[in-house]
């Protein structure tokens, strides 16, 4: 396997601050929006999204929910073995509230729309917007774009994005994996 970085530690800070300035503009000071990351991956993003806004607006509580997304998924059924499924932790009703959905990568739109259909779950919320920390921009198998993006990058479908975060125990670092040829 071949590996090249596409952000790292510095770099992806940098991102995240820029990513909620953006957030900012649109959305003030956040009395009517909320952050939902969808899981697996997404919410280790959306937890520094919200530490970042409250110190950049310097307010108590932004409102973070986690939203699993594993039954509203179009290939659930499809794999082999046993399905686990996270457990949602949304203590809010959405219902008329903007919503933020976050997750690391955009691949094909497959994801999003599960998150769309969970969603429903917490009310008919007011907006629905999608911040993504990087976007595979000729993939889509649905018509869905994210709103806010940290970093695009063409990539083919052979090759796979990780998404590492210190909070895991690793490093916070995004790397493209190519098989070798």
């Amino acid at each position: 396997m071949q590996k090249k970085t596409l952000l790292d530690g510095q770099k992806i800070q940098i991102t995240i601050k820029r990513l909620c300035h953006q957030l900012i503009e649109n959305h003030d000071d956040f009395a009517n929006t909320v952050l939902i990351g969808i899981q697996p991956r997404g919410i280790f993003l959306a937890d520094r999204i919200q530490q970042e806004l409250q110190i950049i607006l310097k307010k108590k509580k932004i409102l973070k929910g986690n939203l699993d997304i594993t039954f509203f998924r179009d290939d659930f059924r499809r794999k082999d073995g046993l399905v686990t499924a996270s457990s949602n932790s949304i203590d809010f009703i959405i219902e008329g509230k903007k919503v933020i959905l976050i997750d690391d990568v955009l691949w094909t739109g497959r994801t999003i729309r599960a998150a769309l259909d969970a969603l429903l779950a917490y009310g008919r919320p007011e907006k629905v917007e999608l911040l993504v920390l990087i976007d595979r921009r000729f993939s889509r198998h649905l018509p869905i774009e994210p709103d806010y993006i940290g970093h695009q990058v063409d990539s083919l479908n052979s090759q796979q994005v990780k998404v590492t975060w210190a909070s895991e125990g690793a490093e916070d670092k995004v790397i493209l994996l190519s098989e070798k040829q």
